[in-house]
This record gives C-alpha cells, sequence and structure tokens, in this order.
C-alpha cells in the first residue's frame, strides 16, 4: 500500500475546494416562487448586483438600470462588447412611457401587445430618471419590455424602476431555458431565481421599431409570435411594415 503524501493531501484540498465551489454556487439557486423571492431580487438590485430570472420566453440576467456598476456587472458576465445596447424591463404598460416616447402611437397600441414577448424600440425619453448614464450612452432609442412573467413584473414594482435586462448566456452563444443551462455562470450573479423549465422555443422576444412617427413600423429581430405581433399592428392599428431600399 502506498502511504499517503503530499501530494494526496493537495488532490484533495482541490476536491474539497471544488466541491465547496459547487455548493456555494448552488446556495444562490432560489426558487421564483418563494415568498421570499421577490425581497432578495430588489435587495440584490438595490446593492448593484446582477440576478437570473425566468422571463416568458427564456432566462435572463437583470441589473437595477439605474446603477452604473450594475449595468457594467451585466456587461462582464455576458462578455458582451459595451457598444451593444442593453434593453430594459419594467413592471406595467404605463411604465413604458417613463423611459420611451410613445404618444405618437395610436391609442390602445401597447396595451394590445403587452405584457407579452415583444421589446418596443422606441426614442429614448430625454431626462428620464431611473436609467443609468452608463446605460446604452449615446443611443437615441431604446428597448423597452414588459414581460408576461408575473415575478418579473413584481420585482420590477417592489423595485419601483426598470431592470436592465439581457439573456442569460455569454454574449452570441445559445439561449437558456433552464437554470442548469447556465450554471457555469451563476458565481457571476447573487441569485439565480429558478423558474422552472420555460417551455419556449429559444427565440427570445421579437423586437419591433415603434419610434416613427410616420405610420410605419419595422421587425428588427424576429423572435416570439411575430407573426401575430405584425397582425396585430397592420390589421388594427393601420401601421404599415416599412421596407428599405
Amino acid at each position: 500500500h502506498r502511504i499517503a503524501g503530499s501530494g494526496d493531501d493537495a488532490v484533495r484540498s482541490a476536491a474539497r475546494s471544488r466541491r465547496d465551489g459547487r455548493a456555494w454556487s448552488a446556495s444562490r439557486v432560489v426558487d421564483a416562487r418563494d415568498d421570499d423571492a421577490v425581497g432578495l431580487a430588489v435587495r440584490a438590485l438595490a446593492e448593484g448586483k446582477v440576478i437570473a430570472v425566468p422571463t416568458d420566453t427564456i432566462y435572463g440576467f437583470a441589473a437595477c438600470a439605474r446603477s452604473a456598476v450594475g449595468v457594467e456587472a451585466l456587461y462582464r458576465i455576458k462578455s458582451r462588447n459595451a457598444a451593444q445596447p442593453l434593453a430594459i424591463a419594467v413592471g406595467d404598460v404605463r411604465d413604458v412611457g417613463t423611459y420611451g416616447e410613445v404618444e405618437h402611437l395610436p391609442r390602445g397600441l401597447l396595451e394590445a401587445i403587452l405584457p407579452g414577448p415583444v421589446t418596443v424600440l422606441t426614442k429614448r425619453r430625454a431626462g428620464a430618471r431611473g436609467a443609468s448614464e452608463s446605460l446604452n450612452p449615446g443611443v437615441d432609442l431604446i428597448g423597452i419590455r414588459v414581460p408576461n412573467s408575473d415575478f418579473v413584473r413584481a420585482v420590477c414594482r417592489v423595485h419601483q424602476g426598470a431592470i436592465a435586462l439581457t439573456s442569460a448566456n455569454k454574449s452570441g452563444e445559445t439561449s437558456t431555458t433552464a437554470v442548469d443551462e447556465f450554471a457555469p455562470l451563476w458565481d457571476g450573479c447573487e441569485r439565480v431565481f429558478d423558474g422552472g423549465r420555460i417551455e419556449a422555443q429559444r427565440l427570445g422576444s421579437t423586437i419591433v421599431d415603434l419610434s416613427s412617427h410616420d405610420g410605419a413600423y419595422a421587425i428588427v429581430r424576429e423572435g416570439e409570435r411575430c407573426a401575430s405581433l405584425m397582425r396585430v399592428l397592420e390589421d388594427v392599428y393601420n401601421l404599415r411594415l416599412k421596407t428599405t431600399t
């Protein structure tokens, strides 16, 4: 029999460290249905931390939109180019106008498409409070979501402000519909809120540009329910699809 030496101790120590690391990462996972889940999320946001949340399309990383520290942390965890804008999410349709200009849109349009798997792109409201200057500096348009997710909307309401929201993955990689799929990134999150597997097609939200004042719209990214969104915009609100020449 071989006598255990310092090399064996090092191996055992490394194994313990890996186990402890996995246990610590797992301790960050919280059932999104728990009574204290929303409070834990809001506390983390207030501290400028990143959280992972279930939306109506895919899992997302979120941070307080008015926190420069939080916004920078989102870019770090994603390894995302700082020139790529982030969308925000709000709790209710009426909050969209706090951050973006929507007065030119037909009455009832936003309520017809939100909450839902849609990111509305419109002109950023000048001087809007509640969004850090580090959030998409120099970009005139802003993408705004009202996800059909009770958890995310409750977090936004209690947080009393918008959250910056992006997909829970490394930039350019496949989107995720279960928390285990982005487990290697848990360490970058203060909390990971598990809402179970999301029954969607990993498409993300449809991004629609509604910034035009001439009755036209543009689809920037086809995502969930794109066709039904276009039918509503055209058949109900008489908008026309903007064509490129």
